[in-house]
């Protein structure tokens, strides 16, 4: 890719494979509810676009930067926002899906609220975000990371049924996991200070994107056919448990 990448987006870079195909089930399994007026928050690169516009009447995706390559076919519009609030008006969208985005929200509460304004009645809310249980260091990019409950409390607050699922990896998956918290851990015991909590997050986050790429690459070089022969099919949604790697709950308006 022609831009440094960093831990903000997911990336198809080869390196970031594992977590790629992760977020890739999350489209296709939404795939198979979605219909109507869809919008998302949180375009990223744009790769869930051709997954989830056949199955829109109207797609309307927005993100703070613009997609390098932003592929829009007739049902699709994009608009350059930063949320909350969301550009639109009140029960406008029969779903709404934000994958990967609310971790990175600090007035989270209020992004919820606006997700349920925006809604028709009985129109779902589709979100993803990072288990906190299985995350290996503290990402200076995520304002937080949540438990199971955590989140579920917060929909709830707002939403009148809550569904709680988790993503779960293989034991391909699981391999590849383990190794990489071997890896981290091996640069974490230089931070004998336990800077990557102390200081605060934007002064973290150069550092953090340097020792992530090379902590990266390092596996895919001395792993490169784990890396790369792990598929969506090696992941798979299930109830929300301790282990899953992401929550991906369906909030439904009333």
């Amino acid at each position: 890719m022609s831009k440094t990448i960093t831990a903000e987006r997911v990336s198809r870079d080869c390196t970031d494979n594992y977590v790629f195909q992760r977020s890739l089930l999350a489209y296709h399994k939404a795939a198979e509810i979605v219909s109507g007026d869809i919008l998302e928050i949180g375009t990223g690169e744009g790769y869930g676009i051709d997954i989830i516009s056949p199955k829109a009447t109207r797609f309307i995706t927005l993100d703070k930067h613009i997609p390098e390559e932003l592929h829009t076919g007739h049902n699709v519009e994009f608009y350059e926002a930063e949320v909350p609030p969301i550009p639109t008006d009140n029960n406008s969208f029969d779903f709404v899906l934000a994958f990967q985005v609310i971790e990175h929200i600090k007035k989270d509460i209020e992004f919820v609220r606006e997700v349920k304004r925006v809604l028709r009645p009985e129109g779902k809310f589709i979100v993803t975000t990072p288990n906190v249980l299985m995350s290996l260091t503290r990402n200076p990019w995520h304002v937080r990371e949540y438990h199971a409950d955590e989140l579920k409390n917060i929909l709830e607050c707002e939403f009148d049924k809550v569904e709680a699922y988790g993503v779960f990896g293989n034991k391909k998956v699981m391999t590849y996991y383990n190794k990489n918290k071997k890896s981290v851990a091996r640069f974490a015991r230089f931070d004998i200070l336990d800077l990557q909590h102390r200081l605060p997050r934007w002064m973290l986050q150069w550092p953090y994107d340097v020792l992530n790429r090379l902590n990266r690459r390092l596996l895919y070089t001395e792993n490169k056919n784990l890396t790369s022969s792990i598929k969506m099919s090696d992941y798979s949604i299930g109830p929300v448990a301790d282990n899953c790697f992401d929550l991906f709950y369906i909030a439904t308006k009333k």
